[in-house]
């Protein structure tokens, strides 16, 4: 089953890309669209740092860093999952999730697979660059370990941010609605564009528990330039590392739960 699933994997993702770009003047307007939409972000934080020199201790390089790890981590996580599991709600309502059901294949897998979002391209695009800046501008001594943690942290990053969609996406399995769910998750995602110290405790506490996006973001970077983390302290490196792979079995589990609670849209 296993080799059945590699076989047929990169069938899928090549049909999904090759009607993806079949207009392929509308999909690049739409990912400029999307750059010039995140950079209009970015810029907002620039002039902020212009009136303030610093926000939380941070400074402009540093929170290049952060934006563009973030924006990164969130577009690789995403285009394995958001629309996906998203369309997930409206396959469950209109009961043509079943069809899925009898396929001999993976429901998750090719759900994932059949629709491999590459228009987050715009959001890599935008985000590579900055952070290849970002990291020859900001003030550290980069080593081999710290460059060794940080493409780890962006790949935890990516699991946890994956899964944590995967995880509301599979609620719609039980629920049949629960795209409101996701409001609630970019609600705090947005947060994680800032360093944490500037927030609440409770918020704080918040973004690194119950809504962990936190270790997608300003935990792991603020770990790596040596910045203070409330709560975690010295923890923070070793916790955002730990946090995709625990979060991946997390999902797993929901999956699986959500599947067998799965009664069809009629209940």
């Amino acid at each position: 089953m296993l080799i059945h699933h590699l076989r047929v994997i990169p069938l899928l993702v090549r049909m999904h890309v090759r009607s993806q770009m079949e207009y392929r003047g509308a999909f690049w307007l739409d990912r400029l669209a999307q750059i010039l939409s995140y950079g209009s972000v970015f810029a907002t934080i620039g002039i902020l740092l212009a009136r303030f020199q610093t926000l939380g201790g941070w400074t402009w390089p540093e929170l290049a860093l952060l934006f563009s790890f973030q924006l990164l981590a969130y577009s690789l996580g995403a285009a394995m999952s958001f629309v996906q599991l998203r369309d997930l709600e409206e396959l469950v309502r209109l009961g043509t999730y079943d069809t899925l059901l009898v396929k001999p294949f993976s429901p998750w897998a090719y759900l994932v697979f059949s629709g491999l979002n590459v228009g987050y391209a715009g959001h890599i695009i935008l985000a590579v660059p900055l952070l290849c800046w970002a990291v020859l501008s900001v003030d550290f001594i980069w080593t081999a370990p710290s460059v060794a943690f940080l493409l780890a942290a962006i790949l935890s990053a990516t699991l946890l941010t994956a899964a944590m969609i995967t995880m509301i996406g599979a609620t719609a399995l039980m629920w049949v609605r629960s795209n409101h769910l996701f409001s609630i998750f970019f609600g705090f995602w947005e947060l994680t564009r800032y360093p944490l110290n500037i927030f609440p405790g409770s918020v704080q506490i918040i973004l690194i528990t119950a809504v962990p996006l936190a270790l997608t973001s300003s935990v792991p970077v603020g770990a790596l330039l040596g910045k203070p983390i409330p709560i975690l302290g010295n923890w923070a490196g070793p916790v955002a590392l730990a946090a995709g792979p625990i979060w991946v079995l997390l999902a797993i589990a929901h999956w699986r739960y959500a599947t067998r609670k799965y009664q069809g849209a009629g209940g």
